[in-house]
C-alpha cells in the first residue's frame, strides 16, 4: 500500500477516489513518566519516554488507516496528514487521514 502526503503519485494514474479513511488512537500520560519529565523541563532536552510514545501513537493510528483502506479495495492513500487534540486533561487523540485511491498499475 502506497502513502503520500500529496494528491497523488507521480507516474501514477488514479482510476477510482473510494473515499475518506481514519485512524486514531488516544493515549494517556503516565504518572511516573510525568515526574521525570517534569525533571527534563528544568534542565531542557528531549523527553524520550513522550517521543516514543507519541512515534508508537502515529504507527498505530497509520495502520488502522490502512485497514480501512484495504478495506475499501485500495491501493494507496495519498493527502494523508496528522491531527492531535487534547481529548481530557492528560490525555491526546493521534489522528491520521488521507483519501483512499485505487491506481492504475
Amino acid at each position: 500500500m502506497l502513502l503520500s502526503t500529496t494528491e497523488g503519485i507521480e507516474g501514477r494514474r488514479i482510476d477510482e477516489t473510494l473515499g475518506l479513511v481514519r485512524g486514531n488512537t488516544i493515549r494517556a500520560r503516565h504518572v511516573g513518566r510525568d515526574i521525570m519529565a517534569g525533571f527534563r523541563t528544568l534542565v531542557g532536552g528531549e523527553i524520550k519516554d513522550y517521543t516514543v510514545m507519541l512515534d508508537q501513537a502515529r504507527d498505530q493510528a497509520i495502520q488502522r488507516m490502512l485497514k480501512q483502506a484495504e478495506a475499501l479495495g485500495a491501493n494507496a492513500v495519498i493527502g494523508v496528514r496528522f491531527t492531535t487534540s487534547q481529548t481530557m486533561q492528560g490525555a491526546a487523540e493521534i489522528l491520521a487521514y488521507g483519501t483512499a485511491v485505487r491506481l492504475s498499475e
